[in-house]
C-alpha cells in the first residue's frame, strides 16, 4: 500500500533464497545477524533486493553511506577516477593532495596533518602506534564496551569481548574503565542527580592500575557497537583536561560517528574537542574504504620517512571519491539535514515509546540512535529474542534496521543523511507498527 516500500511475498524470495543456501555454502558464516533478504541495488535511501522487493534503510551500510546510496556525483567521481589512475602506493596524486588538505581545512584546527589509510581499524591501530611512540609510554586508558575494530592493537583496546574471544592474551598496557551508560548506571544514579561520579570511578581506577607509563586515552563520542551510549554533556572536554593533565595522548574515534552523523561534522564540535589525534573512517568515502588519521604535527612528526604506510591508503579513487563526498556535503547541506531530521525522528521515536511496553530507552542525537528494547520497562531487562523479532518483521514491512548492544537488544537507527521528511514518517511508521504489536 505504501508508495515508496513495497514487499511483495513472506521473506526470503525465491532469488534471496537460493542465493543466501549458495553464498552459506561457500563463504565464512560469521557475519552479524540480517534480516533474510539479498540486496541488488540502492539509491539514496531506498534499497531493492534480487526479488524486487524495496525497502527504506535505517542503515547505512553500518553507517557508511551518509550521502545515500549511488549517489549520482559520488558515482561519477569514482567512474572518472577509476579510468584514469587505480593504484600509486606513496606517490603523491594530485587527488591525494587536494584530499590531505581539504581533510586539514574541516576537522579541529588543531588538527594539521593527515595520514591516509584504508579502514577505521587501520586508523585507530594508526593512533595508538603515535600515541606509545610520541610519550615513550605503553599504557592506553580505553573504555568498556568500545569497538575501534577487529586487528590485535584496535581489539585489545575495545571493550567488548566478541572481537576478543578466543584469541589469547590481548595487547598488555591496556586499562579498561567504565563508560557512562545512563541507561543502565552502574552507580545506581538518575540523569538528574548525576554529578559524573563514573568519572572519579574512571579516575580510582586509572591510579591503581596503571604502573606509571601512561601514553594516551582513546574514546568514542558514542558508543556504537556497545548500542549507541552517548555520554553526559561535558564528560568529554572532562575527559580531555584530565588527559592533558596527565600528558597522555587524547585519541577520538570518530570512525562512525562523523562525517555529519551527529548532527555536527564531527561529533568533537559538540563539545569543542582538541583531540591529538582523530580517527575518521566510514562515512569518509560513503561506500569506498577510505580512512584518515588526523593529527597534530608536533605528534605525528614523531615518525620518520617510511616509519608507518598502507597499501591502499591515499588510493586515488579512494581520495576522489572522499573528495567528492565533501562536495556533496558543502551542497545540499547534509549536516543540517541530519540535524533536522534526526530531530523530527527522536520526537517521533518517543511518542512510539510511550505506547511499546518494550521500547525501554530512545537515545541519540542527528541521525544515530538506539532503541533499547527490554523484556520490561521496569526491569530494565534486556530481550535480543524480542530485538531479533523487530529487525525481521520491520524488513517484513519494508524496513531494514539491525541490532548493536552489549546485549544484542538495541536497534540501530541511522538512515543516509539524505532521508525526507516523507521517508522518515513512512519509515517511523513502519517501526511503530512493529513496536506496538510485538509480542513477548
Amino acid at each position: 500500500m505504501s508508495r515508496l516500500t513495497r514487499v511483495k511475498d513472506t521473506l526470503p524470495g525465491p532469488k534471496s533464497r537460493a542465493l543466501l543456501d549458495e553464498w552459506h555454502n561457500y563463504e565464512a558464516n560469521c557475519v552479524g545477524y540480517q534480516a533474510p533478504l539479498v540486496w541488488d541495488y540502492a539509491e539514496g535511501c531506498l534499497v531493492t533486493d534480487v526479488d524486487g522487493n524495496r525497502y527504506l534503510d535505517w542503515t547505512s551500510g553500518v553507517l557508511v553511506t551518509n550521502v545515500g546510496h549511488c549517489h549520482p556525483r559520488l558515482v561519477e567521481a569514482i567512474r572518472r577516477q577509476a579510468g584514469r589512475l587505480l593504484n600509486n602506493y606513496d606517490f603523491p596524486t594530485p587527488e591525494r593532495v587536494a584530499l590531505a588538505k581539504r581533510m586539514v581545512e574541516t576537522t579541529p584546527p588543531n588538527l594539521d596533518r593527515v595520514f591516509l589509510l584504508s579502514t577505521g581499524s587501520e586508523a585507530t591501530e594508526a593512533a595508538i602506534r603515535v600515541a606509545k611512540r610520541y610519550t615513550g609510554n605503553f599504557e592506553i586508558i580505553a573504555f568498556s564496551g568500545g569497538f575501534h575494530g577487529r586487528t590485535y592493537a584496535a581489539a585489545s583496546a575495545g571493550g567488548l569481548p566478541g572481537p576478543k574471544k578466543g584469541y589469547g592474551p590481548i595487547m598488555p598496557g591496556v586499562i579498561h574503565v567504565p563508560y557512562p551508560y545512563c541507561y543502565r548506571c552502574p552507580l545506581g544514579k538518575s540523569c538528574d542527580a548525576c554529578a559524573m561520579e563514573c568519572f572519579d570511578v574512571m579516575e580510582t581506577i586509572v591510579k591503581a592500575a596503571s604502573t606509571g607509563s601512561l601514553a594516551g586515552v582513546i574514546v568514542e563520542p558514542y558508543q556504537g557497537a556497545a548500542g549507541f551510549i552517548f555520554p553526559p554533556d561535558g564528560y568529554l572536554k572532562r575527559l580531555e583536561t584530565w588527559a592533558r593533565e596527565h600528558d597522555m595522548v587524547l585519541i577520538v574515534d570518530e570512525v562512525q560517528s562523523s562525517y555529519g552523523r551527529t548532527g555536527k561534522m564531527y561529533a568533537a564540535e559538540w563539545e569543542g574537542l582538541r583531540p591529538h589525534l582523530m580517527a575518521i573512517g566510514k562515512g569518509i568515502g560513503s561506500g569506498i574504504p577510505i580512512s584518515a588519521l588526523m593529527s597534530e604535527a608536533e605528534v605525528i612528526g614523531v615518525l620518520g620517512p617510511g616509519e608507518m604506510s598502507s597499501t591502499a591508503g591515499g588510493n586515488p579513487v579512494s581520495c576522489a571519491a572522499a573528495l567528492a563526498v565533501l562536495e556533496i556535503f558543502e551542497q545540499e547541506n547534509l549536516v543540517e539535514n541530519a540535524a533536522r531530521m534526526g530531530a523530527l525522528m527522536k520526537a517521533r521515536l518517543l511518542e512510539i515509546q510511550e505506547k511499546c511496553p518494550y521500547l525501554g530507552d530512545v537515545r541519540g542525537r542527528g541521525l544515530v540512535m538506539g532503541l533499547e528494547i527490554v523484556r520490561d520497562k521496569r526491569t530494565k531487562e534486556p530481550a535480543p529474542d524480542l530485538t531479533r523479532q523487530v529487525i525481521d518483521r520491520a524488513a517484513q514491512n519494508g524496513l531494514l534496521v539491525g541490532s548493536v548492544g552489549i546485549f544484542g537488544s538495541v536497534i540501530r537507527v541511522a538512515p543516509p543523511l539524505v532521508i525526507t521528511a516523507e521517508e522518515a514518517h513512512e519509515s517511523l511508521d513502519i517501526m511503530e507498527h512493529v513496536l506496538t504489536n510485538l509480542a513477548a
